[in-house]
C-alpha cells in the first residue's frame, strides 16, 4: 500500500470519527412547561340585600344566625353611647355624609359594641334569659329599595319573598319628626325556633337607615310597643 493511499484512508476514517464525536456532543434544547396560573377563589356571592347589609353589604352577624346587610363597605364605628340620666339612654351617630341622627332607647336595652358595620347596637333581654338583638345600620342610596329590603329581611327568618302587589299590606307606613318610615313585622323560623323581625327603614339625606330588632318571637313581640316609642324619638341632630 502506498503512502498516499494510506493517508487518504486514514483521513476518511478520522473524519467519520470526528463527525460521530460531534454528534455525541451536540446540545439538546428542552422547553420547560410554564407554571400553571394560580387558581384564585371565586368571589363570594352577594347576599340578598349585606348586606345587607347581618349588604348589604357582607355584613356582621345578627341574633339567631341571620346576617346583616352585606356586600357594603364599612361605614364607620361611631355608635350609641350610654350615660344619660333617667329611665332612657340616648345615642347619636354621624352618617358618612356628615349628617346625624339621634334617638332615645329604652332603659332595659343594653348598649353593646357596634363592630365595623353598625351605627348602634343593643341587646334586648327577655324572660328566661332569652335575648334579642337590635341593630342600627346606614348605607348610601336606597340600597335596592323598599321591596328588595323587605324580601331580604323575610329571607333572614326563613320566609319566602312576597310579590310587589303584597308590599303595601306587608309594611306599615309611619311619619315621625319629618321622617317617612316603613315598618315590617314578620314572624318566621331560624334554627327551628320561632323568630320575629321588626324592622324600620328610614331614608335620610341620601342614605337609608335600618333599625332592626331580631330574636325569639316572645321577646320581640313583647318589645314591639317599646320599638314604636323608640322610632318616635328618631330625629336629625343639628351640628
Amino acid at each position: 500500500m502506498s503512502f498516499r493511499r494510506f493517508s487518504t484512508q486514514t483521513l476518511v476514517v478520522c473524519s467519520l470519527i470526528a463527525f460521530a464525536g460531534c454528534r455525541d456532543r451536540s446540545i439538546t434544547v428542552y422547553r420547560a412547561p410554564k407554571d400553571p396560573a394560580p387558581v384564585l377563589p371565586s368571589a363570594a356571592a352577594a347576599p340578598p340585600g349585606a348586606t345587607l347589609p347581618e349588604g348589604h353589604p357582607p355584613i356582621g352577624q345578627a341574633a339567631g344566625g341571620a346576617t346583616l346587610p352585606e356586600g357594603h363597605p364599612p361605614i364607620g364605628d361611631a355608635g350609641a353611647t350610654a350615660g344619660a340620666q333617667g329611665p332612657m339612654m340616648t345615642g347619636d351617630v354621624p352618617t358618612s355624609s356628615g349628617s346625624e341622627l339621634a334617638w332615645t332607647a329604652p332603659a332595659n336595652w343594653q348598649v353593646k359594641g357596634n363592630g365595623s358595620m353598625r351605627k348602634g347596637s343593643y341587646s334586648v333581654p327577655g324572660d328566661g334569659g332569652a335575648v334579642a338583638d337590635f341593630a342600627i345600620t346606614a348605607f348610601p342610596g336606597d340600597v335596592g329599595g323598599l321591596f328588595a329590603n323587605v324580601n331580604r329581611w323575610r329571607g333572614q327568618i326563613g320566609l319566602p319573598p312576597i310579590d310587589l302587589s303584597q308590599l303595601a299590606s306587608a309594611t306599615e307606613h309611619l311619619e315621625v319628626n319629618g321622617f317617612k318610615i316603613e315598618l315590617l313585622d314578620a314572624l318566621g323560623t331560624v334554627n327551628g325556633q320561632p323568630t320575629r323581625l321588626l324592622g324600620a327603614i328610614v331614608p335620610h339625606n341620601g342614605q337609608t337607615w335600618f333599625f332592626k330588632l331580631l330574636g325569639p318571637d316572645a321577646v320581640v313581640a313583647k318589645e314591639k310597643p317599646a320599638l314604636r316609642e323608640f322610632l318616635n324619638t328618631i330625629k336629625a341632630r343639628q351640628p
